[in-house]
């Protein structure tokens, strides 16, 4: 990939279709550092749709990780507007990333520096860490 640093305070979003963990990068000069910042979990997704147009043949459990896409599309797009980052990294797991980048506005995808199609949510931060950096 680029082989970049990782900039100071990149948001880090690592989540699944039932979650998702915010981290800043606390490191400076290149080092990554993760540092917890919030959860964002779905919620009550009964009052919500789902992202996209759903199959007839889609399961609830299918249906509410697509509706947590949209949530998470959104929540990064208020972030964006409220000028919260700089740069972004994605570490979703492989559908979930299908799910939300269709739903993420320009001002969201144009500080994308990294997507990461893996499972990392009940990962130590350390193995997060070096899996994004293995991937730059």
């Amino acid at each position: 990939m680029s082989n970049l640093p990782v900039p100071h305070n990149t948001l880090i979003v690592v989540g699944t279709g039932e979650g998702a963990n915010f981290y800043r990068n606390a490191g400076k000069s290149g080092e990554l550092k993760l540092q917890h910042s919030k959860d964002l979990e779905p919620g009550n997704l009964a009052d919500q749709g789902p992202a996209g147009k759903q199959p007839p043949d889609t399961s609830a459990k299918e249906s509410m990780e697509a509706t947590f896409a949209k949530i998470l599309a959104n929540h990064l797009y208020d972030l964006a507007q409220q000028h919260k980052f700089e740069k972004l990294i994605l570490v979703l797991d492989p559908d979930t990333l299908g799910e939300t980048r269709p739903s993420l506005h320009v001002s969201v995808t144009d500080k994308i520096m990294l997507e990461l199609p893996k499972t990392l949510v009940n990962s130590p931060t350390d193995q997060i860490e070096k899996s994004i950096l293995a991937a730059m």
